[in-house]
């Protein structure tokens, strides 16, 4: 180790480092509970910061990781519901990226020293951040920094910044903020925080009445939870009833448990409507792919998207093969189904192909409880900002939204709400566009990957044995 380059601060006491970590749980635990707090995920990320001063490695990891158990676990107490026991393991792989992150950020400082580690902390969180995300088998996106966000959108930045930039400016605002002088960090960092607080709880701005726009597309569907055929055709006649202007209808996925019925298709033709509806796509007897289907007025199947990336643990289809647009009378409509709307590598590709809004088919079963619900309806607010274009999502046991393209929800259907309907108006005159993050996040997985890669050969260069004198 370089004296001249490490990090020669104090390290954490034990005292210090414990009211850190009380600290970081609780402003995240605060923040993802009372939107009119969510500006608090800054404390939590300031916390995490200063903990990278634990002069240890291990120390640090585990400290992390226990963080990362008492943010996680409250938040996704469902998991039992699902998994059960194995819901323990699922908490502790979560709680490691944040091990992870506060190891590698402690090494840094130790090898490094403070101003080279403040510039990597922002690419070693966003690295960390997005693979644990995006890119490895159990990627969970749910509980992100920018997901805290969602009900304050028109006052934010995320249309220019993305789920994963909205971590990383704030780290790069943090890191900042460690450099200077603590009398002016303290003056600074708390006027700062006040602002954020202040725009994140200022009134919404109502969105713009889109009714003489010719790009206009009514919409409307309804939350059924494994219905009989019979039944989706009396709910079907209750919703054209309920929405005679609805142009397209949507009903949620697995609306069907395998192909589409012929009744539903001559329901189309006889009502001479355009239906998205979850059913499955047999490949074989025993594999099938988990697949929204577009009924034209004809009765005939107009187009078909399979979901992107099936549940793990759960029989969910096959992966897609591949992504397309339906080339609607009204414009470009992307459709991806339940969590594909959580992988920004799933949504992105339709808004490339020029994706002018997005239908979103998803099941939520009742029985895995409110708050699951609560932290899936985060997404579709964050991904329509984000994009600059609406989302129209089906739940089958709610919360399904209406979302226009500033990421405000015009129109809910409640939990559980069976049966209850929804109808919402959206804009597709315009196509979407993918936010900076997308460049950067990839690159910070990089910039994360060559560190581990560095401290790996350092923990492994044979250390020099010392001499004694004759």
């Amino acid at each position: 180790m370089n004296p001249d380059t490490s990090d020669t601060s104090p390290g954490l006491g034990n005292k210090q480092a414990l009211l850190l970590s009380l600290g970081a749980v609780a402003a995240f635990q605060l923040a993802y509970t009372f939107a009119t707090l969510s500006f608090l995920i800054v404390v939590y990320l300031g916390c995490l910061f200063e903990l990278s001063r634990l002069k240890s490695g291990r120390l640090a990891f585990y400290t992390g990781l226990a963080i990362g158990l008492l943010a996680c676990a409250p938040q996704l107490s469902f998991f039992w519901n699902i998994f059960g026991a194995a819901a323990l393991a699922l908490w502790v792989v979560l709680a490691f990226w944040l091990g992870l992150f506060l190891a590698l950020a402690s090494l840094c400082r130790v090898r490094l020293g403070r101003l080279p580690t403040a510039l990597l902390i922002p690419f070693l969180w966003t690295g960390l951040e997005y693979f644990r995300s995006e890119l490895y088998y159990l990627r969970f996106s749910w509980l992100n920094a920018g997901y805290v966000f969602s009900d304050n959108l028109p006052w934010l930045p995320l249309k220019h910044a993305g789920v994963y930039g909205v971590g990383f400016v704030i780290m790069v605002v943090i890191a900042f903020l460690s450099l200077i002088p603590l009398k002016k960090r303290i003056w600074v960092g708390s006027g700062l925080l006040g602002l954020l607080a202040l725009l994140t709880n200022t009134p919404r701005i109502d969105s713009p009445s889109i009714v003489n726009n010719p790009g206009r597309l009514t919409v409307a569907g309804i939350q059924l939870e494994f219905p009989s055929e019979p039944e989706v055709l009396l709910r079907l006649n209750q919703l054209v009833k309920a929405h005679p202007q609805a142009q397209l209808l949507v009903l949620s996925e697995y609306t069907i448990s395998g192909p589409v019925p012929e009744s539903i298709k001559a329901w189309c033709r006889k009502h001479q409507r355009h239906l998205i509806i979850g059913a499955k796509d047999a490949v074989s007897e025993s594999q099938y792919y988990n697949t929204a289907f577009v009924i034209g007025p004809t009765g005939d199947i107009l187009f078909r998207q399979a979901k992107g990336v099936p549940i793990q643990f759960f029989k969910d289809g096959l992966p897609a093969r591949e992504q397309k647009l339906w080339a609607s009378p009204w414009g470009k409509i992307g459709i991806c189904i339940c969590y594909d709307l959580s992988y920004s590598r799933v949504t992105d590709e339709l808004v490339r192909l020029g994706a002018q809004a997005l239908v979103v088919p998803t099941m939520d079963i009742v029985d895995w409880g409110r708050h699951q619900h609560e932290l899936h309806a985060r997404v579709a607010p964050i991904r329509a900002a984000e994009y600059g274009i609406p989302i129209f999502r089906l739940a089958s046991s709610g919360i399904s939204q209406c979302v226009c393209a500033t990421g405000q929800t015009t129109a809910t259907a409640p939990f559980p709400g069976e049966a209850a309907m929804l109808t919402g108006v959206l804009d597709v005159s315009h196509a979407g566009r993918l936010q900076w993050d997308r460049v950067i996040a990839p690159l910070s997985v990089c910039v994360t990957g060559l560190t581990i890669g560095w401290l790996v050969v350092l923990a492994l260069r044979p250390r020099p044995h010392l001499t004694q004198p004759d």
